[in-house]
This record gives structure tokens, sequence and C-alpha cells, in this order.
């Protein structure tokens, strides 16, 4: 299994661990993704132990904090409309959604779902504060996400992606976004699996950037972030996440040899997911204080 396929399995199997998914769906999602049955029951249990020695070794929190008033940035969003460019393989799909006199322009990266509605509400949350956002649709290549019936199969075509591909076509989406804000500084945006994809970005060399958020997304091995000196780092991670927040040292003392400016913050009580208000982990505590700061460092970095 390459990285991803890996972080996506391991995702599936904490989903039912969690209560989040039947075994059944589980294993139908782990086999979409080519695990055995006997995998995918070894990984259920591994996850399952985890979690115990987890939850032993830690005060039980009180739960995600939810809210009935409306998502961070909501209030403003801005509407979004398709756009498509020629990518270095062929045409990419998106979400654009133009901020009226643009301080500067954000590329989102999804989660594991692909470009759905959620996504493409970031990406108008942010054109709404000043920013143009591209949320970009890594499985244009596979016809797009909304060629997928099934969600389940659009996560395990993502899995099939080799990493070099997701990161031509992130380039050539900040490429794009920087043609439709001129002259304006850009940033990059990633949540779950993007968050990942945020870091490997990163790695790759970024210097056209000048802030990243990875949101709860794991760290590679070994990056090297020297050729983004320029990036400024925002990360968040959830304090029960344990999964990615054991990443986080590797991307701390990689931020740190790379001499950028960063903060990492851990949102107390908040798990995987907490900032997407349309699934069961949203901690409406945690993405507020982490729109607040997201704005205050779009100010200070961006524009």
């Amino acid at each position: 299994m390459t990285p991803l396929q890996r972080y996506i399995a391991e995702e599936i199997a904490t989903d039912h661990v969690d209560g989040l998914l039947s075994r059944r769906e589980a294993l139908r999602r782990l086999a979409l993704l080519g695990v055995s049955t006997a995998a995918a029951t070894a990984l259920i249990a591994a996850c399952g132990e985890n979690k115990k020695t987890t939850s032993d070794a830690s005060v039980t929190s009180s739960g995600p904090a939810t809210s009935s008033a409306a998502p961070p940035g909501s209030a403003n969003a801005l509407p979004t409309t398709p756009i498509t460019w020629a990518g270095p393989q062929g045409e990419l799909q998106a979400a654009w959604a133009q901020a009226p006199d643009a301080r500067g322009g954000i590329l989102v990266i999804h989660e594991n779902k692909g470009l759905n509605d959620w996504v493409r509400s970031v990406a108008g949350r942010f054109a709404g504060i000043g920013y143009s956002g591209l949320a970009i649709d890594l499985l244009s290549g596979q016809g797009g996400t909304a060629t997928f019936a099934d969600p389940a199969a659009a996560t395990a075509a993502l899995g099939k992606i080799p990493p070099e591909e997701f990161i031509a076509n992130l380039k050539s989406g900040i490429d794009e976004l920087g043609r439709r804000v001129p002259n304006k500084k850009l940033a990059v945006v990633g949540f779950c699996m993007g968050g990942g994809l945020t870091w490997q970005l990163l790695a790759s060399g970024t210097p056209q950037l000048a802030a990243a958020f990875p949101f709860y997304g794991p760290a590679p091995e070994n990056p090297d972030f020297a050729g983004s000196k320029d990036v400024a780092v925002l990360a968040f991670y959830g304090e029960q996440d344990q999964r990615v927040n054991a990443t986080e040292p590797v991307a701390k003392a990689a931020l740190e040899k790379a001499g950028l400016v960063h903060e990492l913050v851990t949102e107390p009580n908040a798990n995987h997911a907490f900032f997407n208000d349309t699934g069961e982990r949203y901690n409406a505590t945690a993405a507020d204080d982490a729109w607040r700061r997201v704005q205050d460092w779009l100010t200070q970095h961006v524009g």
C-alpha cells in the first residue's frame, strides 16, 4: 500500500471504531481500497487497541462541542462557479469563488472525499473575507468527483493516484490562482488528506506561496521545507486525533530546520476533522478559534 492508501485505510478503520461506520460498511470501503478481509479485520482490531490504550492513558473528554450558530465564515460566504484549465496531464476542474477587490488568493485542498459542497463552501468563505478561493478537484483526471455516485469509490480512487500527480496538479492550481488574482500574495489550505498534501506541497518547494494552513494533516517522512522558506505556516491539530498528532513532531522539526515562520496549534477537546461542519466530529469552539487565527495570519502574511 502507498502511504496515502494506508492513511485512508486507517481513517476508515478509526471511523468504525469510533462508531461512525458499521463494520460491514468499513469492510466494504476497505475492499474498494484493495484491502483484503483478513487485513481489514486486523487493521480494525489494531485501531481498537490503540484507542483503548489512548483512552486509558488520558482524561476522557466531554465530546465534540456543537452549536446551532452558523459555521465560521459561512454568513458572508460568496458563491462558487465551476472552472477548468489545462493542467500538466489534462483538464483540471475546480470551484472558483471571486472576492471583489481581492486582498489575495487561496488554494483549497479537499479531504479524501473529493470536491464536494462543503469544500466549495470553504472557498466561498475565504472569498467572503477578501481572499479569492480556488478549490481544486484532484479527481479531475478520473472525470471529476461528481462522476462518482459512491463517495467511497471516490475515496478509493484518490488513494490510487501517484503523489507526483497530486503535486503537479496542485502546483498548476497555484499557477491558475496567480493568473486569476494577479499581483497578490497567495496561500494554501488543506483538510485531512488535503492537510497532508499541504505538507507535501511545502516539501516540494513553493516559493510562490506566502502562507499555508495544514488542518490535521499527516506530515510526510523526513520532509525538507527549505524550498518553501518564505511561507508562513499555521498548522492545526485536534487534541483527540492521536493518529495524526503522532506526526506533529516531524513537522515541527522540519519547520524549525528550514527556518520557516510557523505556529502549530492543538485545539483542546477536538478530534480529527473538527472544522467540517457537515461531519460528526465537528467542534464549533475549535472551528471558531481556528477561523479567527487563520484570518489574523492571512492579514499578517498575505495582505
